[in-house]
């Protein structure tokens, strides 16, 4: 998460959506940057509103920060965390999809009870506002130029991505079956995704 104080910017960190080069492109700039422990650099809109939103909006003197972040098409999310778990770094064995397709992955995640490996949560309850104050601007990651051509203007720097944290190759193959109960189980992801422009 990015705080730009004069600008009034907040981005939220979306989880496996470019958010390490964005923030390693931006921290010179941010007046506050949470990059660590992962549940605070990944802090969803609710808990954002809920706790960080009225401590800045008092400290500037009752204006309101504009908020942004970035949402990825649902199957390619699911399938850079499935790549992303591939890795043979991966410290907690019990997270690692080594040895396993994208289909079995996707079925795990679709589970009443994920294990470890699938359990990576939903873009639309990350960026779901509830019934209160949500995101001002929410940019698809497929079209990240848009994103960057906004934060130029608003920040009025340029900015060039590097490339980190970047999931391996793998195939990200699903049955039919597979993709049609993905699309009816989370409709919400994809119901949210396609409202961006």
């Amino acid at each position: 998460m990015l705080v730009f104080w004069k600008e009034r910017l907040v981005f939220l960190a979306t989880p496996k959506t470019g958010t390490t080069a964005i923030e390693a492109a931006l921290q010179p700039l941010a007046n506050v940057s949470i990059q660590n422990p992962p549940a605070l650099k990944h802090t969803p809109v609710r808990r954002y509103q809920r706790f960080l939103a009225p401590y800045l909006r008092s400290a500037a003197g009752g204006e309101d920060f504009t908020v942004v972040a970035l949402m990825r098409e649902p199957i390619d999310w699911l399938g850079s965390w499935y790549r992303y778990r591939q890795r043979d770094a991966i410290p907690i064995k019990e997270r690692s999809t080594a040895g396993m397709d994208f289909d079995s992955f996707v079925t795990a995640y679709l589970s009443d009870e994920r294990p470890p490996y699938a359990d990576v949560g939903s873009q639309a309850r990350f960026l779901d506002p509830g019934n209160g104050p949500g995101i001002d601007r929410v940019f698809r990651y497929e079209n990240i130029r848009a994103f960057i051509d906004f934060l130029e203007e608003r920040l009025d720097f340029e900015i060039i991505l590097p490339r980190l944290n970047v999931s391996p190759e793998g195939s990200t193959q699903l049955s039919q079956e597979t993709e049609a109960r993905l699309r009816r189980e989370r409709a919400e992801d994809f119901a949210l995704y396609a409202t961006l422009d």
